[in-house]
């Protein structure tokens, strides 16, 4: 995927304070950008698709069939070891070393991303894309806590209301 746009949070933040996989690393993981390859058996996206990236899960877990992908029993290998699922990396330093490069499966602060079909949302492509990166995240943590902590369920309304507006436009 090419990467239009990224948001930022203090996830990007916990490989620096030790939470992470040692070594060079690319952050990353509110992205959205228009995908521009697809590997042999995809099917949800195509070249030319935008797409919102967001937490990379196994599909094939308990919690991923109850359609929980966020609480996937592997979320921790899959998104915050910066590798694949099988250890690998698609990228290398200049020497050959192994660059954690899958944080979050996206690593979106790049210019290009390798996704894989889960965590790859198709947008309305009429959206504003380079301001869509925080819907991979923030914006379902802040719905998922409001309609968990609120009871707020389809079909009722809430307001939720804050000084800061984390890259929104004015």
């Amino acid at each position: 995927m090419r990467v239009a746009g990224a948001g930022f949070c203090h996830t990007d933040v916990m490989p620096r304070e030790g939470s992470g996989p040692d070594g060079p690393i690319v952050l990353g993981h509110e992205g959205a950008g228009v995908v521009e390859a697809v590997g042999p058996g995809v099917t949800s996206v195509v070249v030319g698709d935008h797409v919102v990236l967001t937490v990379d899960s196994c599909g094939t877990c308990a919690r991923c069939d109850h359609g929980e992908p966020a609480y996937c029993e592997r979320v921790r290998e899959r998104n915050f070891a910066g590798f694949r699922a099988d250890g690998s990396t698609p990228m290398t330093d200049a020497a050959g070393a192994p660059v954690a490069a899958r944080w979050f499966g996206q690593s979106s602060f790049a210019s290009h991303a390798i996704a894989t079909e889960r965590n790859a949302v198709p947008v309305d492509p009429d959206l504003p894309l380079p301001l869509l990166g925080p819907l991979g995240c923030s914006m379902q943590t802040g719905a998922g806590a409001s309609s968990s902590s609120w009871t707020c369920g389809p079909g009722r309304a809430s307001s939720c209301s804050g000084p800061a507006r984390w890259g929104w436009p004015r």
